[in-house]
Formats: structure tokens, sequence, C-alpha cells
């Protein structure tokens, strides 16, 4: 039997080509500009991008690169928990839409998937500022 978890797909318009929001969005090197839980700097070990947080190092391991606009990734956590997030930029009209698709994992209360939300959107305002300008 598989688990199902409770999700939350948050989005974002933002002014600009997928495809150029796609190919900032794909590269490691640019997640510490936007992607605030996952440190402020790393490096790449083979296909993976390592960063060092408050809990320790986390790797993340984004699918093979792609012309759909999937940015699925694998984080795995200090302590070797991998959480999987499913991520996508879309053509909307001559603009893209980002999407990323938050799973309640168990143990997670209420409180603290309102908080995991509010992070992610605020990561893909931060991208979205970044890439308007």
């Amino acid at each position: 039997m598989t688990a199902t978890y409770e999700s939350r797909t948050i989005s974002i318009a933002i002014d600009r080509p997928s495809g150029e929001v796609y190919d900032f969005a794909v590269v490691p090197e640019n997640l510490p500009k936007w992607a605030t839980g996952l440190g402020t700097s790393g490096e790449r070990v083979g296909d993976e991008w390592v960063t060092q947080t408050a809990e320790g190092p986390v790797r993340v391991r984004f699918v093979e690169r792609n012309d759909l606009g999937v940015l699925d990734h694998n984080v795995t956590r200090p302590g070797g928990n991998v959480v999987y997030n499913p991520m996508r930029v879309v053509a909307n009209d001559s603009g893209s839409e980002i999407s990323f698709t938050l799973f309640r994992l168990p143990g997670v209360t209420e409180e603290q998937l309102e908080a995991d939300a509010a992070w992610v959107e605020r990561d893909l305002k931060v991208l979205k500022h970044l890439l308007e300008g």
C-alpha cells in the first residue's frame, strides 16, 4: 500500500519566458540567491549540490535537464531523510508560472505546514524579483 500525503501547490506568475525561468532555476549555483532554506552557499559534488545549513549538510539533486520545465528535485537532509519536491515551470502567455508542490510529511503539524508553505511562497517571490529585475 502506498502512503498518500496531503499536499499544497504554491505557484506564482513570473513576467519572463518559461525557458528563461527554467534556465535560471535549474542551475544549482543559483539556489543560494533565492532558495533560502538551502543555505547561503554550496558546491557541486558530482550531480548534487551540497550546502551547509544550521542543521548540517544538505544535498540537492535535480532531475535531468529537460525541455518540459520539470524542476523536480530530491533534498537529502542531515541524517539521510530524503524529501521529494515536485516543481514545474510552464508557459503562461509571454510569461511563465512556476509551481512547487509541498507534501505534508508524517509528524508535520498544521502550523509547520503553513510555515513551510509561507517559506516556499517567499522563495518563489524572491525568484520572481530576481528574474523580473
